[in-house]
C-alpha cells in the first residue's frame, strides 16, 4: 500500500507547509556549543547525521544550523509527525515533488527523526549522488549506524548531541561566566549553588524550561515503549523495565551481566546484553570498560554504567540516600564523552580503582565529593599516584566539590580542582 493511498497530496501539502512555518517560527533557544564546530560539516557534501536522545534538542539544533548557515536554501520535514505514520521509502519522490511545488527548488534537506522511515537511506543516497545535501537527525544510534554502513558508507559524517553542558546550563539561566580560577567568595558560592542545581536538574532543555511538567517521566517511557519495546518487538516488557530501573538507580557503579541476570531473573546473559544494547542505542545509558591491553580481559571484566542525564536519573530512579559523589562522577563522564569516545575505568596493579582513564590524552581522573577526611584522602590519592607510576607522564586530576590545590608525592603531582571550575574549562 503506497503513501498516496494513505494520504492525499493536498493533505501532504498542508502538513509540509505547517511544519515549515513552525520550523521558521521556532525559538532559537540556547545556542549549542557544538554549533560553531559544524560550519565545515554543514558545508561538506557528506550526509550530516545528528544523533542523540529524544528531546535533547536536535530539532532546535537544526533550526540553529538553518539560521546560521543555510539562509532559506532548505526543506524541512519532521518524520515524528503522526500524520506521516504510513510513509514508505517509495513515497519520497512524491514528497520531493510536493516540496518543490510549495517552496521552489532547494538543494538541502533537513530530515528530523529519520529513523522512523524504513530504508530512508535509499532515497538519500540517490539524491546525494545527484549533488543534494542532507542533514538528518535520529534517536537510535544502532539503526542509524546500520543504515549508514549499508548504503551510505563514506558518504556521511556523524555528530552527537548531548543534554546541556554546564556552560550551556549557565547561559540558559542567564548567568555570566566569570573566570572560574579567580572567583570572589560570593562568586564561588553562586557557582557551587549552580553546579548543584545542574546535577539535580540535569540538562534536558524541555525539563528545564517546563519544570512543572513530567518531562523526564514522559521521555523515559517513550524510550522504553516506543524506541525499544515496539521497535524490537519485545514481549517481556516487564523485564526491560526492571533492568532499566535498576540501571538508572545505580549510575556510576560497576555492573556484571551475570549478576544482573541472577538479580532480575532474566533467563540468560544474552538477554541482559541485548537489553543493555537497546538502552545504549536509544541514548539512555553509556557502558564503559575496564582499561586493559587484552580485549578478552576488557570483555569479561565488570562494566561501569552512566546515565545520559543526572536530572533524568534522579527523577525516575531510586536511591536510599543522596549520593552526590556518584552524580558528580556521572556529570564528569558526560563532559568527557562530549569530546572523547574511548573512556575507561582503571584498576592499578594493587587493585585500586580510578574512575576515568582517557588514553588519548594520557589522563587519570578521580571524582570525590570531599578530600578532607584522612582515610578518603589516602584512598583517593593512593589509586591516582599508583596509576601515575604505572603510566609515565600521565596527568593526574582529582575533581571535588569545592577544593583546589596541588598534591605532590614521590615526584608526582595531583591537581585537585572544583567541579564547577573543571566543567567550564
Amino acid at each position: 500500500m503506497t503513501f498516496q493511498s494513505q494520504l492525499s497530496k493536498e493533505i501532504l501539502k498542508a502538513v509540509l507547509k505547517e511544519q515549515h512555518e513552525a520550523f521558521l517560527a521556532k525559538e532559537s533557544g540556547v545556542e549549542r556549543e557544538i554549533l560553531l564546530n559544524l560550519k565545515s560539516v554543514v558545508e561538506a557534501p557528506q550526509v550530516t547525521v545528528i544523533s542523540g536522545l529524544r528531546r535533547v534538542g536536535k530539532s532546535t539544533l537544526l533550526s540553529q544550523i538553518a539560521r546560521k548557515y543555510l539562509a532559506t536554501n532548505f526543506y524541512f520535514v519532521n518524520f515524528e509527525d503522526e500524520r506521516l505514520l504510513n510513509f514508505q521509502v517509495q513515497d519520497f519522490d512524491l514528497l520531493h515533488e510536493t516540496l518543490i511545488g510549495l517552496f521552489g527548488e532547494k538543494r538541502i534537506f533537513l530530515f528530523d527523526e529519520i529513523q522512523n522511515i524504513p530504508e530512508w537511506e535509499r532515497f538519500v543516497r540517490r539524491l546525494h549522488d545527484q549533488g543534494y545535501k542532507f542533514i538528518v537527525t535520529g534517536s537510535n544510534a544502532s539503526l542509524l549506524s546500520q543504515e549508514l554502513g549499508t548504503r551510505l558508507t563514506g558518504r556521511s559524517t556523524r555528530v552527537e548531541l548531548f543534554p546541556f553542558s554546564f556552560r550551556e546550563f549557565l547561559v540558559f539561566n542567564n548567568e555570566s561566566q566569570a573566570d572560574s580560577r579567580v572567583l570572589t567568595t560570593v562568586q564561588r558560592g553562586r557557582m557551587l549553588r549552580l553546579v548543584s542545581e545542574y546535577i539535580e536538574k540535569g540538562g534536558i532543555p524541555d525539563s528545564l524550561k517546563y519544570p512543572d511538567l513530567a518531562i523526564h517521566k514522559t521521555l523515559y517511557d517513550d524510550v522504553l515503549y516506543r524506541d525499544i519495546a515496539t521497535r524490537y518487538q519485545l514481549e517481556n516488557i516487564k523485564s526491560l523495565k526492571e533492568l532499566t530501573f535498576y540501571l538508572v538507580s545505580n549510575t556510576a557503579t560497576l555492573i556484571s551481566f551475570n549478576k544482573l541476570k541472577e538479580l532480575l531473573k532474566l533467563g540468560s546473559v544474552n538477554t541482559v546484553k541485548s537489553y543493555i544494547d537497546y538502552l545504549e542505542n536509544s541514548w539512555l545509558f553509556f557502558i564503559t570498560n575496564k582499561y586493559a591491553y587484552s580485549v578478552k580481559e576488557q570483555q569479561i571484566a565488570a562494566k561501569k554504567v552512566y546515565g545520559i542525564d543526572t536530572g533524568l536519573a534522579s527523577s525516575v530512579g531510586f536511591s536510599f540516600s543522596e549520593n552526590t559523589g556518584k552524580s558528580m562522577e556521572n556529570v564528569v563522564f558526560l563532559q568527557l564523552r562530549r569530546t572523547f569516545k574511548d573512556i575507561y575505568y582503571y584498576k592499578t596493579g594493587s587493585g585500586y580503582e580510578v574512575d576515568f582513564f582517557i588514553p588519548e590524552i594520557n589522563t587519570f581522573i578521580q571524582v570525590t565529593r570531599h578530600l578532607e577526611a584522612n582515610k578518603i584522602t589516602e584512598r583517593e590519592t593512593r589509586s591516582l599516584f599508583e596509576a601515575g607510576t604505572e603510566h609515565s607522564d600521565a596527568k593526574l586530576i582529582t575533581i571535588t566539590e569545592n577544593e583546589k590545590r596541588i598534591m605532590v608525592e614521590a615526584g608526582l603531582e595531583i591537581e585537585v580542582v572544583p567541579l564547577y571550575e573543571w566543567l567550564v574549562r
